[in-house]
């Protein structure tokens, strides 16, 4: 049978509207046989309760060309469609509502435009410049639909402004494709088909139409919240099976990097975390307690009482620690610790798996290789002991592509306005990577730019002027935030490191304490710590390395990516830096930013992270080339993926180590501490929580946060001059008990030292002294006894001593 043009209705309990709408399509093709030929109207009823289905049977028998399709159940607006069109035989398929919001001579509109266009289609349009709403919905419900539309060309089918006019003029065959693929079964239906065909490569046209509200509308305010379950219904529908597995692999790589962790969370502590578990566990806690009692995020007095610390000065990334408040008060900050780094390392290595697919290479595999190395590499794992802000950056990628999307200068408002939406996320993430990131793109942008000159002139207008609608977006919203960071209570200038803070040479060939064939004796002297080793790639991969930008420097891309690598590991290497072997110490370019705002926190040797991702860019060009060339013997291809296994095996991660933390004093865990403590007082510990012991940070997450302590471990400042230093102002008390602690010796102890004690208690506004069990336990004892005149109390397994206002100290 030819047919010309299938009309499709769906209707569900339209006895009222039916009849009047079937007579008007009907009376509309009868009067223009020679344009619209043979037709067939489709009247689809789904599972109607009223006389629907009565109606079209009766304008069925007076007309024979129109017919019923029936659901035995009310299953949905795109269930009824998909059985409609199916069902439908035309060269051309209109899909109208049985309202006729859209008057049925706006056909001919459509019509017109696909035979003008060569479209795939023709879609009536209410958000075209040129459409005449003649009758308008409610204002709260055309506020919802604008938002609704905007989030759809956002996530599922960019460049349409109306997906949901119920008033669409398909080519036949193609509509029949898409809506046999289609699933939805609801509202949702028009996006699925509008995405058929965008990723198909057909094009689809906005059409004005005249458009009038008609009362009775089938959407009801919950529709709307159903349309966005079925976008996300669409978009993971949309995700590759290769896509899914690629991801469940980098998560069982991270669920086993931390088994020792997740094995044992109450008692389990990372080996090489330093205090940092017990900071980050804190971190957790207290924005949790903010959040939950409505209190500023930004500050609490819980640590270096009574100054406080700022949080927004210290990475307690908000972005994650907020919405994972209710993770935090169900189950303990030691979950939202595990469930940070494990998720966290896996959504990195996913961005950047997708970013490599994207911009790339075509093969799935090497671009699973790029990006499991850029989120695994030796420095990402140094990190995953301690710092989640260095390992958590999942918004890195999605930066980035959307940097390379303003330069293709498609949507540059829209996507300056993302970009800065992401930006500002990344600053409640980490605002360090975030500055590193920006490093390792100008020194990308500026090589690729010296290399492809031409793409530049065509880049360089789009990319500032959505660089600056970025600003413009971002600036207002971390503003506040940003101001109380530098300028709030308890804010600093910058961060005391040391001077040995860059990067050996020979650290960028050796491999790291946590690599396969790595060990600690080989990587220790090179780093501050375990939790920074920032370089350490293998002499096997830097080898490498040279040999793919030596075979491929034809390539502009190979260019960027090795300039960007080799500037990025020399600014690592410091202000100054010594030639291995020699006692020649050479300038490094860092010491031109050593000191600028913002470079003068910053650690130099991580400036070397920016090299994971572009070696990982690299080995996923080996391997895409490899994997798709063909042409080659297989001998050679099978030498280089042996030299590609060679060089990663040896840095391949192992399993993070496991000690058994401490257990929290039952002082602490039977509340014991509540009656020592008056308003406004203090638990000072013996001795005070520092960055090199901070169990008492520990004691307070693990119980609730009952109590403020003197000192710990949080950046601050130090002196008139504000600089940044790591832990509580020092007063003389605290250095004397850590220098106890440390030597196990006695110091004389006279009326001077027990007056300062006096003054240091007071300024902490102290309520009791605890001295936990640990090792020269005695020394420590005594010296206290000392310093404050009298004995303590054995207490629930600690030595206690009554230093309130009640307890006759103040």
């Amino acid at each position: 049978m030819s047919v010309d043009l299938s009309v499709v209705v769906p209707a569900y309990n339209e006895e009222v509207r039916l009849g009047p709408t079937l007579a008007a399509i009907c009376a509309f093709l009868r009067a223009d046989p020679a344009r619209w030929g043979e037709w067939e109207l489709i009247v689809v009823d789904d599972g109607s309760t009223d006389a629907t289905a009565k109606i079209a049977q009766e304008a069925a028998a007076e007309e024979p060309r129109i017919q019923l399709v029936s659901s035995r159940t009310n299953r949905g607006k795109g269930h009824a469609l998909r059985m409609g069109v199916l069902a439908s035989y035309g060269r051309r398929v209109l899909f109208t509502d049985a309202d006729l919001a859209a008057p049925i001579d706006e056909l001919a509109r459509l019509d017109d435009e696909l035979a003008a266009t060569g479209a795939a289609a023709a879609i009536g349009s209410r958000a075209h410049p040129d459409a005449r709403i003649e009758v308008h919905q409610r204002r709260v419900r055309e506020c919802l639909g604008r938002m609704g539309n905007r989030l759809i060309r956002l996530v599922a089918v960019p460049g349409i402004r109306d997906t949901q006019c119920g008033f669409k003029l398909f080519d036949g065959d193609k509509a029949r494709a898409a809506f046999a693929d289609s699933q939805l079964t609801g509202w949702g239906i028009d996006v699925e088909i509008l995405r058929f065909f965008h990723r198909a490569g057909w094009p689809v046209t906005e059409v004005p139409v005249r458009w009038s509200h008609v009362a009775g509308s089938k959407v009801g305010p919950a529709d709307y919240g159903k349309v966005l379950l079925e976008l996300l219904r669409l978009r993971t529908r949309a995700v590759r099976r290769a896509d899914l597995a690629v991801a469940g692999l980098f998560l069982l790589a991270s669920v086993l990097l931390y088994k020792g962790l997740w094995a044992d969370l109450d008692r389990g502590y990372l080996r090489d975390a330093g205090q940092d578990q017990n900071q980050w566990e804190w971190f957790f806690a207290v924005t949790a307690d903010n959040v939950t009692h409505l209190r500023n995020p930004l500050f609490t007095t819980l640590q270096g009482y009574p100054d406080g610390v700022n949080l927004m000065a210290n990475t307690v990334m908000l972005g994650l620690s907020v919405p994972l408040t209710p993770v935090t008060l169900a189950f303990g900050p030691t979950v939202t610790w595990a469930l940070v780094l494990t998720l966290g390392l896996t959504a990195t290595a996913v961005s950047w798996y997708w970013l490599i697919a994207r911009r790339l290479v075509r093969n799935r595999a090497a671009a699973a290789l790029g990006g499991a190395f850029a989120a695994f590499a030796p420095p990402m794992i140094s990190h995953g002991h301690a710092h989640p802000n260095f390992l958590v950056l999942f918004m890195l990628p999605l930066i980035v592509d959307r940097a390379l999307r303003l330069c293709e200068g498609r949507n540059v408002v829209r996507d300056g306005v993302l970009l800065g939406l992401f930006a500002t996320y990344q600053i409640f993430l980490g605002e360090e990577p975030l500055l590193l990131a920006a490093v390792g793109m100008l020194l990308f942008a500026l090589s690729y730019a010296l290399a492809r000159r031409d793409v530049a002139r065509a880049a360089w207008r789009p990319l500032l002027r959505g660089l600056g609608i970025a600003l413009l977006v971002c600036l207002p919203l971390v503003a506040f935030p940003l101001g109380w960071q530098f300028f709030g209570p308890q804010s600093y200038k910058s961060v005391l490191h040391g001077d040995n803070a860059g990067n050996s040479p020979l650290a960028f060939l050796q491999f790291s304490g946590r690599a396969l064939l790595g060990s600690d004796a080989g990587a220790d002297p090179l780093a501050m710590n375990r939790t920074e080793q920032n370089a350490f790639f293998g002499w096997p991969l830097i080898a490498l390395s040279a040999a793919l930008v030596f075979q491929w420097w034809r390539l502009a891309v190979v260019k960027a990516l090795a300039f960007t690598a080799v500037a990025a590991a020399f600014l690592s290497l410091g202000p100054k830096f010594r030639i291995p072997y020699t006692d020649i110490v050479l300038t490094g370019p860092w010491r031109a930013l050593a000191h600028q705002p913002l470079f003068e926190s910053v650690i130099e040797s991580r400036v070397a992270m920016v090299c994971a991702p572009v070696l990982g860019m690299l080995l996923a060009l080996a391997a895409d080339r490899l994997a798709t060339a063909e042409h080659r013997s297989w001998g050679l291809r099978a030498a280089g993926f042996a030299a590609l296994a060679a060089a990663l095996v040896p840095v391949l991660p192992t399993p993070y180590p496991v000690r058994e933390r401490a257990e929290v004093p039952g002082f602490i865990t039977h509340g014991a501490y509540r009656s020592y403590l008056g308003e406004g007082e203090s638990l000072v510990t013996v001795p005070l929580p520092t960055p090199g012991s901070a169990d008492a940070l520990y004691w307070q997450s693990a119980s609730g946060l009952g109590f403020p302590v003197a000192g710990g471990y949080f950046n601050g400042p130090w002196g008139p001059d504000r600089i940044g230093i790591y832990g509580a102002t020092p007063r003389h008390t605290s250095n004397l008990l850590s220098e106890v602690r440390n030597t196990g010796r006695v110091p004389v102890i006279g009326p001077k030292w027990q007056a300062q004690a006096r003054a240091d208690l007071a300024a902490w506004k102290a309520g009791v002294v605890v001295l936990p069990p640990q090792y020269h336990e005695r020394a420590l004892y005594e010296t206290v006894t000392k310093l404050l005149g009298r004995p303590g109390e054995r207490v629930a397994g600690v030595w206690v001593w009554d230093v309130g206002a009640e307890g006759g100290m103040r």
